[in-house]
């Protein structure tokens, strides 16, 4: 699970650099593995309660984001999304929000409103289902020498479209 979200990580998102500030983390081997294997709900809030604690407890020189990486129970897209709310949810109720963000990937990812054929998906489709944890004040920093945030999002699409569906297939075969 970790090789191949590795393997993803080097191809898609460095590879075609759909995410300019992972990179650097990336070499400095920053980013921590986490894989749950728990289908409840119990046992999904604690893994979820201890990878929070680990991020904010570690130096971000050591951890500077986390992936948790989820083996079962969350092949629906509709009953991941419900779980990535409820993350959401406990992040707000812990007065979290200004210190941690995330970031959701799914092998079936869909934005809501756009066709279900839009290449535009593969920007957040990875091998499993997985949320990021990302540090704000991290986030902060690196946005603050950006000035169209949003332009990231747009290149990205352009990058995928002119790759074509083929070439963004074979290199993302969970998303087809």
């Amino acid at each position: 699970m970790v090789k191949n979200t590795r393997e993803w990580l080097d191809q898609m998102v460095v590879g075609l650099n759909l995410c300019p500030f992972s990179s650097s983390v990336i070499a400095r081997d920053q980013v921590f593995f986490a894989v749950c294997d728990a289908t409840t709900d119990a046992h999904l809030k604690q893994f979820y309660v201890d990878e929070l604690q680990r991020l904010l407890g570690a130096n971000a020189h050591d951890i500077a984001t986390s992936l948790l990486m989820f083996t079962r129970g969350l092949e629906a897209f509709d009953d991941y999304l419900a779980l990535l709310d409820w993350f959401q949810q406990l992040l707000e109720q812990a007065d979290l929000t200004e210190h941690v963000q995330l970031a959701s990937f799914h092998p079936q990812y869909q934005f809501e409103g756009v066709a279900a054929d839009d290449l535009s998906h593969f920007t957040n489709r990875s091998p499993y289902p997985t949320i990021h944890l990302l540090r704000q004040d991290q986030m902060t920093k690196v946005l603050a020498h950006v000035s169209d945030p949003e332009k990231i999002y747009m290149d990205n699409i352009e990058t995928l479209n002119n790759l074509g569906r083929r070439k963004v297939e074979a290199l993302c075969p969970w998303g087809t």
